[in-house]
C-alpha cells in the first residue's frame, strides 16, 4: 500500500506538509509561498501557559493555522479529524491509504524514534505526511527531514497520542477539493495584511509588543527568578527559535523568500528589497540565539549580558516594528 507520493524537505514541517500535499496534487506551491499566504510569520507570549516548565513563548500560529488560511485564500477544501480511541484513528488511516490519500498528521516530537536524541523533547505541534504502509510499517514523509522514514503502528500511534500541552488527539487531515483555478495575486496580499496585522497588534502577549514584554522580563528575572531559572527560561526561548521548525531567525529568512517570489507575482519591485531588509532581521535574530546559548552553556556570565540580550530583543522589536508598518503600506499601493 504504497502511493505516488515525493518528498521535499523543507525548513519548517506545517509550511513543508501543505507544500507536499499541494505538490502531490499537481499544485505547485513553494514553501516560501505556502508559509507567507498562510500568514506563519508570529510571535506570542503566553506567560500563563507552561511548556517544560517554562512559559510559552512561539514564532509560529496555533498548530494548523498556517495550512487552515492557506486552503481559505487559495480556494481549497481540507478535512480535518481527531480521535479518542487510537483504534479507530488507526483504522481510519489505513483507509485513507487504501482509498491513496496521503494524509497529514500532527504528532508530538519526543517519540520520534528517527529524531537525533537532541532534538526529542516535549513538544506536541510537529506535522507530517504518512503516504503509505508495508505490512506494520508506515511510510513517513516528515519534511524537516532530507529523506522518507518508516514508523511502526505502536510507534505511530505513540507519537500521534502523544500527552502535555497542545496533545495532537490522532489529529489527520487530508485534501478533499483543488479548484481548476487559484488567484495568487489576492492570496498573497490577504496572507501579507495578515501578518502586518499580527505582528502590529495592539496587545500585550502577539507581535512586537510582546517581543518588548519579553525584552523587559530578560532584565527582571536573574533577581525576581534567579539565575538558574531565567536560564532555564532562555533556553526555552532559544529552542522554540532555532530548534522547533526554524523559529526566529529561519522564519524571517523563510518570509524574505516569499516577499521575493511575491515581488514577482504582484510586479511589486519594492517587495525585493523588503526582502533584503528581512534577511538582514533574520540575521540579528541568529545573533541574538547566539547570544542566548553563549549564557545558556555558562560561557558569558555577568548581569551586563542579561541587559544586553534584552537590549538585542527590544531592537529587533523596533525594527520589525517599522518593517511591517512599511510593508503594510506597500501592499495598500
Amino acid at each position: 500500500m504504497k502511493l505516488e507520493f515525493e518528498h521535499h524537505q523543507s525548513a519548517h514541517c506545517e509550511n513543508g506538509v501543505a507544500s507536499n500535499l499541494l505538490k502531490n496534487k499537481g499544485v505547485n506551491i513553494s514553501e516560501p509561498m505556502a508559509f507567507g499566504i498562510g500568514s506563519g510569520l508570529f510571535f506570542v507570549y503566553l506567560p500563563f501557559l507552561r511548556v517544560n516548565h517554562a512559559p510559552g513563548f512561539s514564532y509560529r500560529p496555533m498548530p494548523g493555522f498556517i495550512f487552515k488560511r492557506l486552503s481559505k485564500r487559495l480556494g481549497f477544501k481540507i478535512e480535518r479529524k481527531k480521535f479518542s480511541s487510537p483504534q479507530k484513528a488507526q483504522s481510519t488511516l489505513d483507509i485513507m491509504l487504501e482509498n491513496k490519500i496521503p494524509v497529514g498528521l500532527q504528532v508530538g516530537v519526543f517519540n520520534l524514534v528517527y529524531f537525533p536524541d537532541e532534538y526529542r523533547f516535549h513538544f506536541n505541534a510537529h506535522n507530517l505526511v504518512v503516504y503509505g504502509k508495508e505490512k506494520d510499517k508506515y511510510l513517513i514523509s516528515d519534511p524537516v527531514i532530507e529523506y522518507p522514514v518508516e514508523l511502526t503502528e505502536k510507534e505511530l500511534e505513540k507519537v500521534r497520542f502523544a500527552k502535555g500541552a497542545l496533545p495532537p488527539k490522532g489529529h489527520m487531515y487530508y485534501l478533499t477539493y483543488i479548484p481548476e483555478k487559484i488567484n495568487l495575486e489576492q492570496a498573497i496580499i490577504k496572507g501579507i495584511k495578515q501578518t502586518c496585522n499580527d505582528m502590529l497588534a495592539p496587545v500585550p502577549i502577539v507581535g512586537v509588543r510582546a517581543m518588548r514584554w519579553v525584552a523587559k522580563n530578560i532584565k527582571k528575572w536573574p533577581n525576581s527568578i534567579g539565575i538558574k531559572k531565567t536560564n532555564h527560561y532562555l533556553g526555552q526561548l532559544i529552542r522554540m527559535q532555532e530548534e522547533i521548525g526554524t523559529g526566529g531567525g529561519g522564519f524571517r529568512y523563510i518570509y524574505a523568500a516569499f516577499l521575493q517570489e511575491a515581488s514577482s507575482v504582484l510586479k511589486k519591485p519594492e517587495l525585493k528589497e523588503m526582502s533584503k531588509e528581512m534577511t538582514e532581521i533574520g540575521d540579528e535574530w541568529r545573533d541574538f540565539a547566539l547570544n542566548i546559548s553563549r549564557v545558556y552553556k555558562n560561557r558569558t556570565t555577568g548581569s551586563s549580558m542579561y541587559e544586553e540580550l534584552s537590549k538585542q530583543l527590544m531592537n529587533l522589536s523596533y525594527r520589525e516594528e517599522a518593517f511591517f508598518k512599511k510593508l503594510k503600506t506597500i501592499i495598500r499601493l
